[in-house]
């Protein structure tokens, strides 16, 4: 259940928001949202695929974490175990809100059912005494911006994608130490035979709209999959 609301230094000048990182603050995620203005930050760490949801028309670009729904391999207790954290999964609980009739500015909205809502005197401020943004609450704001501009223009790199056929879907069969497997299905990733045979003016033209760089983030960074299969062979086995 949500609860949101648009983020108010009056109302909510006393609130304080949990930053520690666990399964019962929201973390137990398989994949979260990433968009192609974060694929060169992203790439170094997690899978890069594509996924349209059932009754959706177009693709969304995810950060794998692991193989089956509630896994997050990154996730070590209460310890974040990557070098970086996506910036959907790092701005919760808050989120962009918009007017009722929907244009205009995002506002900063905040999730009050949220698990990171801190309770008591734990947590992080997010207006000082004096009812300024604490510099946590800048860095949500930055971030928030960052996901939201990328969100919107992400629909151009969706359509030059399927104008030019790039996306093929994804299939991965996880074979285990133990014997078990783990199948990964519903995905999509670039389909670099297709990428290759373009020509060269076409290949300029994504260039020129900035959709070449994380095509080529994205394809670099299924070669994270196989270090996340070894981190679900550690976890199988316990280690």
């Amino acid at each position: 259940m949500t609860s949101h609301a648009p983020l108010d230094k009056n109302v909510h000048r006393d609130l304080r928001v949990r930053t520690d990182v666990g399964a019962a603050l929201g973390d137990a995620v398989m994949a979260t949202l990433t968009v192609p203005s974060e694929f060169r930050s992203v790439q170094g760490h997690f899978p890069i695929l594509f996924r349209r949801e059932p009754g959706q028309g177009d693709f969304m670009a995810l950060a794998l974490f692991g193989f089956e729904n509630g896994e997050n391999l990154m996730l070590d207790g209460d310890r974040w175990d990557a070098r970086y954290r996506p910036w959907s999964l790092a701005i919760q609980p808050f989120l962009v809100g918009r007017p009722a009739g929907g244009e205009g500015p995002g506002q900063v909205h905040i999730d009050l059912d949220h698990p990171r809502i801190a309770q008591g005197g734990e947590g992080v401020r997010l207006f000082d005494e004096d009812g300024m943004a604490t510099p946590f609450l800048d860095a949500i704001a930055e971030r928030l911006g960052a996901l939201d501009e990328g969100y919107r223009a992400s629909g151009e790199f969706f359509a030059a994608l399927r104008d030019h056929d790039l996306l093929e879907p994804f299939t991965l069969e996880v074979p285990l130490t133990d014997g078990s497997k783990h199948s990964l299905v519903g995905f999509h990733i670039i389909d670099e035979a297709k990428l290759a045979a373009l020509g060269a003016d076409t290949l300029g033209k994504l260039h020129a709209a900035g959709h070449l760089m994380p095509i080529f983030m994205a394809l670099a960074s299924l070669s994270q999959i196989s270090a996340l299969v070894e981190r679900k062979n550690r976890r199988t086995r316990g280690g």
